[in-house]
């Protein structure tokens, strides 16, 4: 994980890690991934944004208020970056990227939820490539479920 995220990434955005996310429950947290990704599991209470689709418009209203404590996330960390730099730009002074995202989340051992609020095993993997990095769950790819 670490070698893969030092790759795509400029650590533009700090990183939160799954331990200190554990033990926060204020924060807002964003799904970057595509809307397929997040019906098959995401973290509870999460809010889907997208990647290609995210439109800072949808968000200025749900957080008004710009230091609110906003963690994003996608499969390992890559999508969500982008995400959170367009937040920084946008002026939220409290925003942090999960360090290895949703596949990090689920190979520590914790819950994901499906689409309609159940704890899964299941994880969409993006793809073989990156599904390597899932270690844990049962690896969805395409739009089953």
């Amino acid at each position: 994980m670490d070698k893969t995220l030092k790759k795509f990434n400029k650590e533009s955005v700090p990183y939160i890690s799954v331990a200190a996310l554990k033990d926060i429950n204020h924060a807002i947290l964003l799904d970057a991934r595509e809307k397929e990704e997040y019906d098959v599991s995401h973290l509870q209470n999460a809010v889907w944004v997208g990647a290609k689709t995210f439109d800072l418009d949808s968000v200025w209203p749900k957080i008004e208020d710009k230091n609110t404590e906003i963690i994003v996330y996608c499969s390992i960390g890559v999508r969500s970056e982008n995400i959170g730099e367009k937040l920084m730009n946008a002026g939220y002074t409290n925003v942090k990227n999960l360090y290895g995202g949703i596949f990090e989340w689920k190979n520590e051992g914790h819950a994901v939820y499906d689409s309609e609020g159940h704890e899964t095993d299941k994880v969409h993997a993006f793809n073989k490539h990156w599904g390597k990095l899932l270690t844990e769950g049962e690896k969805v790819y395409g739009e089953q479920q």
